[in-house]
């Protein structure tokens, strides 16, 4: 047993019944990697007496367990999904014996082909009382009840009551006593026990989110902006309620596709305003906006070298109390020196673990619960309790990796051709605090706007286990960084972003890192596209190529979202002109000097299976050396331990063929 001082008291370091187990005996490391996390989406009970959370079954299957604090308790099962094709996405307590939960199903459709298709359910923990808690569509109704809907006010001081968005369809027996004519996203009081429900804000077809005060009270609504055509324009109109009043007033407009205006993301009851972000000099910062006619703007936090793009929040009323951003690594700024005392007393007993945040808590906010990683640790739930200052150790997030030496992660920039640093991550084979002459990977994100962070990963640890050197380059075209890195994007600017990735693979061959005849590139989704199109770009940089899930032709993508109310903003985004043709890696197969390797699952909806399907038998028609292995059954995210052992095993096999090792 440890003990540290915090505010003069002594802070125990306990180890649970169900801590950190030991390692494995044997170890099968794609098995190991591949594997899905085996607890996900831990929340406490109002009372902080249990916690629920997920763990995986065969395939795309999930759990819900229950497991009280008490020592001696036992986990119980309380929701159970097979992934065929419903999926449990994560949970929360609405009273101290009954849960809601988020599910998640790929569908086929006679029209669409799949479909994703969300739903609100609520649950007993002993497994009594299912009920969903979404809206529900009928033969009768007029078009498709995708989203479920989600919790936008847990209602604390309610036992067992919520506050939902929830989806209306029109219905063709409008003008009978079943028909209806309500359209579009409302917000409901409901009762998840007996389903009995009032509405709260009636539904608007443009309605596209809702934001209480935490208290009950809806102040903000979000309304989409249609263009001419009926489409999505990328435009968001905010309204809000003044304090007291039933009337919506004009408050902000935000751009997405520009990122201009003011994007509201919280309300703070207390102080009656809403928090947002804003861009200043170039880059995201937090402001604050009062709830009345002067809306007034406050700057809270801004960086000068990157966004701030998070709040943090803490508590079942889910106040905001600080804001977050991205350096080298995560850092987190707190606007209350309470918090701030008390996240830097447990960072201080968790020295080894920096990645660190409050997952949830009581509603007297006596019991946290804690989440701590690193780059080398997978992470750890712990307990806090606040009245006796004990920290409890109770589960790890990937017990498969218990006891294997994970590799350290490293904050590096490379020059790029233009003379530009482009910053990056470094992953070594375990233990290597230098490296000449490995073998090497480099591992470009999705997106493309996104970007990578320190902490762990799996595919990087895999590979870096496996004696790989592997590099995460955020190229230009990430986001993060501001509007001037993020250029017109990774498709619009795809030569910028490629060159940059590229150059991630020279530099590792010109430091000696990597032996440049076997450096390779590996990537997931835009990641993916980046790969490929490094191929067509410069043939002679990497020796191999994986994609997995990638985009191959960018005309394509955008008529992927004909049939959608998106199709305008996607088309924006990607563009037109010739960057399309000489940007998509389907009409260069003939470029392709090198091994090929593709991963795609069938029902993937971010990028259509028929992507990769197709550059297969581009590659085949060139004669190129390819591989191609479909999934059946799964999506974009290849969410199956069984899969993604196999995409690493064959991964592994192929680069090793490959690159002659």
């Amino acid at each position: 047993m440890k003990s540290k001082t915090l505010w003069g008291t002594a802070l125990l370091v306990l180890a649970a019944t169900a801590a950190r187990a030991q390692g494995p005996k044997s170890f099968d490391a794609a098995a190991a990697f591949g594997a899905r996390q085996s607890v996900t989406g831990m929340r406490l009970s109002p009372d902080g007496s249990v916690v629920s959370y997920l763990t995986p079954r065969t395939g795309q299957g999930t759990v819900v367990y229950t497991l009280g604090l008490a020592k001696g308790a036992k986990p119980q099962p309380a929701l159970l999904a097979d992934g065929k094709p419903w999926r449990i996405t994560g949970c929360g307590w609405v009273s101290n014996e009954r849960l809601v939960c988020n599910i998640f199903g790929v569908v086929e459709d006679p029209i669409l082909d799949y479909v994703r298709v969300w739903r609100v359910v609520a649950v007993n923990a002993d497994g009594s009382n299912v009920q969903v808690l979404s809206t529900q569509q009928s033969p009768y109704s007029r078009g498709y009840q995708l989203t479920g809907g989600h919790i936008i006010d847990w209602l604390p001081d309610e036992d067992g009551a919520v506050l939902m968005t929830r989806l209306y369809l029109p219905d063709d027996r409008t003008g009978t006593r079943q028909g209806s004519a309500r359209e579009g996203l409302g917000v409901d009081w409901i009762d998840t026990r007996t389903l009995h429900a009032r509405p709260l804000i009636l539904p608007r077809s443009e309605a596209l989110d809702y934001i209480t005060d935490g208290r009950g009270t809806v102040r903000v609504i979000a309304l989409r902006v249609r263009s001419a055509n009926q489409m999505d324009s990328g435009v968001i109109d905010f309204l809000y309620h003044p304090r007291g009043s039933s009337d919506w007033k004009s408050l902000c407009q935000y751009n997405e596709t520009s990122h201009s205006g003011f994007d509201v993301a919280a309300v703070d009851a207390d102080r009656d305003l809403a928090y947002g972000f804003k861009s200043q000099d170039g880059r995201l910062a937090l402001y604050s906006m009062t709830l009345d006619d002067q809306r007034h703007e406050e700057l809270i936090l801004a960086r000068p070298d990157v966004d701030v793009d998070d709040l943090v929040h803490i508590g079942r009323r889910q106040h905001v109390v600080g804001a977050s951003y991205v350096t080298d690594k995560r850092h987190v700024v707190y606007f209350s020196p309470d918090v701030a005392k008390l996240i830097h007393a447990l960072a201080g007993a968790l020295p080894q673990q920096p990645l660190l945040e409050v997952a949830d808590s009581s509603v007297d906010e006596s019991k946290l619960l804690i989440f701590a990683g690193s780059d080398s640790d997978p992470g750890v739930y712990y307990i806090f309790n606040k009245k006796t200052s004990e920290l409890a150790t109770f589960l790890v997030a990937r017990e498969e990796l218990e006891g294997v030496k994970l590799a350290s992660v490293r904050s590096v920039t490379y020059p790029s051709s233009d003379g530009v640093q482009v910053p990056g991550y470094l992953t070594l084979p375990p233990g290597r605090e230098s490296a000449k002459g490995l073998p090497a990977i480099v591992l470009p994100h999705g997106g493309p706007s996104a970007r990578d962070e320190w902490g762990f990963d799996w595919l990087s640890q895999f590979f870096a286990v496996q004696g790989y050197a592997v590099l995460q380059p955020n190229f230009r075209g990430s986001s993060g960084y501001g509007d001037a890195w993020f250029q017109h994007n990774g498709f619009k600017s795809w030569k910028v972003a490629i060159g940059d990735v590229l150059a991630g693979g020279r530099w590792l061959a010109s430091e000696g890192i990597a032996d440049p005849s076997k450096l390779a590139i590996l990537g997931w989704s835009y990641g993916g596209y980046a790969a490929l199109q490094s191929a067509v770009l410069d043939p002679g940089v990497f020796k191999a190529v994986i994609a997995i899930a990638p985009v191959t032709d960018l005309d394509a993508l955008k008529e992927e979202h004909r049939n959608w109310s998106d199709f305008d903003e996607v088309s924006d985004f990607v563009g037109s002109g010739a960057h399309v043709h000489e940007g998509s890696p389907i009409e260069h197969a003939e470029r392709f000097k090198v091994p090929v390797l593709l991963f795609h699952g069938v029902q993937d909806r971010n990028v259509f299976f028929d992507q990769s399907r197709r550059m297969a038998d581009k590659l085949k028609a060139a004669g190129v050396r390819s591989e191609f292995v479909r999934f059946e059954g799964l999506d974009h995210y290849l969410d199956d331990s069984a899969a993604r052992t196999e995409l690493l095993r064959r991964s592994d096999a192929f680069l090793r063929q490959a690159l002659g090792m």
